[in-house]
């Protein structure tokens, strides 16, 4: 029994992590010019290409740790992305001071901390019993 709750409370933190990553990603093919517009307000150069690479790397990324899929590289690789990202497009401590404590760019950076630490858990721990890189071991 307990073996079987922690592999569903496993799968269950790999499948929201994806999701996540499948709807951002999927929302920013869909508002592409807006999200252009808010990354150059941030300062961002080459915007277009770096978009592109955050649409792809978002939405592949959460594909592949939906299915388990080389879950360890790819939640590194989202690890990474989502500090990058937070860092340049949620720079909270740019803000003047009032706007700090109730600011969206800071709870976006919490909020994006948090989605890190549990990518950096999933990278170390990889995708749990139920996932494709589980049942290509499991073969070998």
């Amino acid at each position: 029994m307990q073996d079987t709750i922690e592999k569903s409370l496993a799968t269950s933190g790999r499948v929201l992590l994806a999701l996540y990553f499948l709807v951002f990603g999927a929302q920013k093919i869909f508002t592409f010019d807006s999200m252009s517009t808010y990354m150059a307000g941030h300062g961002m150069v080459m915007v277009s290409f770096f978009l592109i690479l955050t649409i792809f790397i978002q939405v592949g990324g959460g594909a592949a740790l939906l299915l388990g899929y080389q879950t360890k590289f790819v939640a590194f690789i989202l690890a990474g992305l989502t500090l990058v990202i937070s860092l340049v497009m949620h720079d909270f401590w740019t803000l003047p001071a009032g706007e700090l404590q109730t600011g969206h760019e800071t709870q976006n950076f919490v909020k994006n901390m948090g989605i890190m630490a549990g990518l950096l858990v999933t990278a170390g721990m990889g995708g749990g019993a139920w996932s494709l890189d589980n049942r290509k071991s499991a073969s070998i």
